[in-house]
């Protein structure tokens, strides 16, 4: 006998009691309840951003939230950093409406996490059923997972949704003691180019590491600057208020690491991580100077020094960028799911996924036999 579940929608995870929400994130800092209402309060979500949150729940016995999807109604595919522009042309040319759509992810954020946030496995199947009923219900195109966390990938895939891969570079921490440790595996070459890399980037400026109450209002100030300067290259406006980093600072400081690199204690480039439970998270990166290398040097290298210093497991560095193998960071296969409503649609995308996998799982391969490791 089937047992029914009953699912709601909230109009924002600000709705939602933070205790029960953060009881199952699983160490993730961006699906905390923190990350995500400082999204909504500083507008960088919400109304005219073309992101709406709709997060789902189903509640269990004790009427806690026992299961939950950070939901978004889009407008657009904008800020998501899995491509699916291409889908919404060809169902638009069709006759259809693409938008909108339903988003399970973290707004504007490529790194892997749950988006099944389960307190029994046993929901994964009625909470995917209910995303599928939202889309039914109100004449939505289409779900999408994106960004899922490895493990959570067969309960998408037991669902029926069609599974589409891509490529990050992670860098993996394997029981490194140093900096100096992680460099004893790479091939003698690349050892001494990224110590010219770091030398270069260090001289002439100071660099500190600023996280929980050491990161004071003037450092967002600065940050922001940076940011604006970044976003405006890349998205053509910045996807974050000013706001949200007021917010994030007061809300989740101690989740925070801002790298910042300083010329007679001027701020002048940083580069803002969120550490989770089992990783660190690179994220957004700016400056006012052109200085060879500090790129590399506050994003990467001092995401490295962190990692090992605090145990962490992996450091994820974002969305796309080759340079980052040269610097021993792997490559790696990110994971998304899509519920296509239309049977015929449906069909075309699955066609489509189907010849990309063999493609993604090829490149991967031709990518980490470019790995700067030590041949054994």
């Amino acid at each position: 006998m089937s047992v029914a579940f009953e699912a709601r929608i909230a109009r924002g995870v600000g709705e939602l009691p933070a205790d029960e929400w953060d009881a199952l994130i699983a160490g993730n800092p961006f699906l905390s309840h923190a990350f995500l209402t400082a999204l909504e309060d500083s507008g960088s979500v919400g109304p005219g951003t073309g992101w709406d949150a709709v997060p789902i729940t189903i509640a269990g016995a004790d009427g806690r939230i026992a299961a939950a999807l950070p939901a978004y109604l889009k407008a657009h595919s904008q800020g998501e950093y899995v491509f699916d522009h291409a889908w919404a042309d060809a169902w638009h040319q069709a006759g259809g409406s693409y938008y909108p759509k339903l988003q399970i992810a973290v707004p504007f954020t490529p790194a892997t996490g749950p988006r099944l946030l389960l307190a029994d496995s046993a929901l994964a199947a009625p909470l995917l059923r209910a995303a599928e009923q939202v889309c039914e219900d109100n004449g939505l195109s289409s779900a999408h997972a994106t960004f899922i966390a490895p493990e959570q990938v067969s309960l998408f895939a037991a669902a029926g949704w069609l599974l589409r891969s891509d490529i990050q570079f992670h860098w993996e921490n394997r029981g490194y003691a140093s900096f100096d440790d992680f460099l004893a595996a790479l091939s003698s070459r690349k050892r001494k180019d990224i110590r010219k890399e770091r030398a270069a980037a260090q001289e002439g400026v100071e660099i500190r590491h600023l996280t929980g109450a050491a990161i004071l209002p003037e450092h967002w100030d600065a940050f922001w600057t940076f940011y604006q300067d970044t976003g405006s290259r890349k998205w053509g406006r910045p996807y974050l208020t000013r706001e949200a980093f007021t917010l994030l600072g007061e809300r989740m400081a101690d989740k925070i690491l801002l790298v910042m690199a300083f010329i007679e204690d001027r701020p002048v480039a940083g580069a803002l991580n969120f550490i989770g439970a089992d990783a660190l998270y690179g994220r957004y990166w700016g400056a006012v100077l052109d200085k060879p290398f500090l790129h590399f040097e506050l994003c990467y290298y001092q995401a490295i020094d962190v990692a090992i210093a605090l145990g962490l497991m992996r450091v994820e560095a974002g969305a796309q960028g080759g340079h980052k193998l040269a610097r021993g960071y792997e490559p790696v296969e990110t994971w998304s799911a899509h519920y296509i409503v239309h049977p015929g649609f449906r069909t075309a995308v699955a066609d489509f996924l189907d010849r990309e996998r063999q493609g993604v799982a090829q490149d991967r391969l031709y990518l980490a036999e470019r790995a700067p490791f030590r041949k054994e």
